[in-house]
């Protein structure tokens, strides 16, 4: 059975508001309704590239809800573009549900290629990226210390998404784990204005931002455990 109508990944800029595709302005622009985690932050982008097109909240905490709502619409030949605050939908954002959703309807689903945070950080850490592993954002609480002990033993290079808050609360975790030669590369604002790579001994970037007022998006990159 040939798929119906079409839904749109379309990812954003992580920082920098030039960094989108021709082609992702063009789908904003032509479909009928544009599916955004935060309407504000989004408002921003399209008001940048001068796109007026309808815009609905679909966040996390609202996506279950909507799911039924949504294909059904679609089932109907609405067309959507789902984006996120930054970067790729469905890498650490919502969009797994309504992908899946639309799947089991069979409602084509096309996924745009775009900025993704982790990337840059891993070719800018220096260390082997021919193998990896994301990570995402770690628990706050419960499974926290099992993921870290497993990134401890991870022999590939590991992305994790850290917050400006947690930070220091998670080299002073790995320190616990890893050996004191292990590299660990930080990267913050990526794409930004004050964009700033630490890479060094997970001690020695540690000390780095011990003392100082963290700001901005993290990408955590930790070299693999040698075999």
């Amino acid at each position: 059975m040939e798929a119906k109508t079409k839904l749109f990944i379309v990812p954003t800029p992580i920082g920098n508001l030039k960094d989108i595709t021709f082609r992702a302005i063009e789908v904003l622009k032509e479909v009928e309704l544009i599916l955004a985690e935060d309407t504000r932050k989004t408002g921003i982008l399209l008001k940048h590239y001068d796109i007026q097109n309808q815009l609905q909240s679909f966040h996390s905490f609202n996506e279950h809800k909507k799911i039924h709502e949504l294909t059904d619409k679609l089932d109907l030949g609405m067309s959507m573009a789902l984006v996120s605050d930054a970067g790729t939908p469905g890498i650490s954002d919502p969009a797994f549900l309504l992908v899946r959703a639309c799947s089991e309807r069979n409602i084509k689903v096309e996924c745009l290629p775009g900025a993704t945070a982790f990337v840059p950080a891993l070719v800018k850490s220096g260390l082997p990226i021919d193998k990896f592993v994301f990570e995402g954002f770690l628990p706050h609480k419960k499974g926290r210390a099992t993921r870290l002990r497993e990134i401890a033993s991870e022999t590939r290079t590991v992305a994790i998404y850290e917050s400006p808050y947690r930070l220091l609360k998670t080299l002073e975790q790995l320190q616990e784990l890893i050996d004191s030669n292990r590299v660990v590369s930080v990267s913050r604002e990526l794409t930004k204005i004050y964009e700033e790579t630490v890479t060094g001994t997970i001690e020695e970037v540690y000390n780095h931002y011990k003392d100082s007022k963290i700001k901005g998006e993290i990408v955590v990159i930790v070299e693999g455990k040698k075999e």
